[in-house]
């Protein structure tokens, strides 16, 4: 790694906005270099405490859902290039798992998810602040298909979770957060003009022998 302070790029959206999509979208022309993504939603907080049948009640939408203490400390290790060890969480056990996920320091960290603007001490620790802003018809039909396919819901069971959990967080948590990004993005990762006009940022700002 090359000896300076990491560039971070906080990436963040509604859930189904594309922001995932931004995310990979940025990182795979840097594959070649030094990026590591983190997603927010392995900092789910530990549950193991609890029965299982209270884990089954928790908002997965709201701030304190996340473990933004151990996020931050883990940020601020890696900004002093030291390794950290992130979790992994299990969603079959509504719990971390006992794994982790060694994580190395790298020169682009990108931090991804529903509320990393939300929290002023992660803010603050951005270089670059994305909002990827998506029609909320848009999102719900994502959400739909994503559940169905990739967690075996019902149609059902993710509309109903939109309506009563869903949507008043975003409207709650979420889409406050726009007026602290630096840049919005529509559409997430189908605009590709915004989507070059970030790499070509990034790449201003790193030095030219890491980034070519």
């Amino acid at each position: 790694m090359a000896n300076r302070t990491p560039l971070i790029i906080g990436i963040t959206g509604g859930s189904g906005s594309g922001k995932t999509s931004v995310t990979n979208a940025i990182s795979e022309v840097f594959k070649n270099h030094s990026v590591v993504v983190i997603e927010q939603d392995y900092y789910y907080k530990d549950q193991s405490h609890l029965e299982f049948e209270e884990r089954l009640n928790t908002n997965y939408d709201h701030p304190l859902a996340f473990d933004n203490d151990l996020l931050i400390q883990h940020i601020g290790d890696l900004l002093n290039n030291k390794p950290v060890e992130k979790p992994v969480y299990d969603y079959a056990q509504h719990t971390r798992s006992k794994e982790t996920i060694t994580i190395e320091p790298k020169d682009v960290i990108i931090l991804e998810g529903i509320l990393v603007l939300e929290d002023e001490r992660l803010r603050d620790l951005m270089d670059i602040k994305l909002f990827v802003d998506t029609d909320s018809d848009l999102r719900i039909i994502r959400r739909i298909l994503r559940d169905i396919h990739e967690r075996g819901r019902t149609v059902d069971s993710v509309v109903d979770q939109y309506i009563n959990v869903v949507r008043p967080m975003h409207n709650q948590f979420i889409e406050p957060t726009k007026k602290y990004a630096d840049v919005i993005i529509p559409e997430g990762g189908q605009n590709e003009v915004a989507i070059d006009l970030m790499v070509t940022k990034i790449k201003t700002i790193l030095e030219t022998d890491v980034i070519v």
